[in-house]
């Protein structure tokens, strides 16, 4: 079977193009699976993958595939204390929103604990577009 060209390497993307068609071709894969010819399913199947075969390998933290296994990321005697921690000691301060609620699985948190520290009065976590910073309140949670 001859090669069909499926766009640039995904090695040559950048992040925001990686991303991009990583999230079109997950909201293609039901149309393709349901109507597309054999041929199509299969580049399709080899595209999405090589995508993100990419993205594990720019991003590992931010799936379950890049944290499964990992030791906890500090004692989570209080797992809100632990994520907070987490965050405010990543680079800058911040960390991606998917990194993030890896963390939560990794210390017990659930969910909707997650969602009450964005929430709640006062607010311990905020959102920067993709990033997620460590309120005042928060850091005062941590003693800082």
């Amino acid at each position: 079977m001859t090669e069909v060209p499926t766009g640039r390497p995904a090695a040559e993307l950048t992040d925001e193009e990686l991303e991009t068609q990583g999230k079109q071709l997950h909201d293609s894969r039901n149309w393709v699976f349901l109507h597309g010819s054999a041929a199509q399913f299969d580049t399709h199947t080899r595209r999405m993958l090589e995508l993100e075969q990419e993205y594990l390998h720019r991003f590992p933290k931010r799936t379950w595939q890049g944290v499964e296994g990992e030791p906890p990321v500090v004692a989570a005697d209080d797992p809100v204390v632990a994520l907070l921690q987490a965050v405010a000691d990543a680079p800058g301060g911040r960390m991606h929103k998917l990194e993030v609620h890896q963390i939560a699985r990794s210390v017990g948190l659930e969910r909707a604990q997650l969602a009450r520290l964005y929430t709640a009065e006062p607010q311990l976590l905020a959102t920067d577009k993709q990033d997620r910073v460590v309120t005042d309140a928060g850091r005062a949670r941590l003693g800082r």
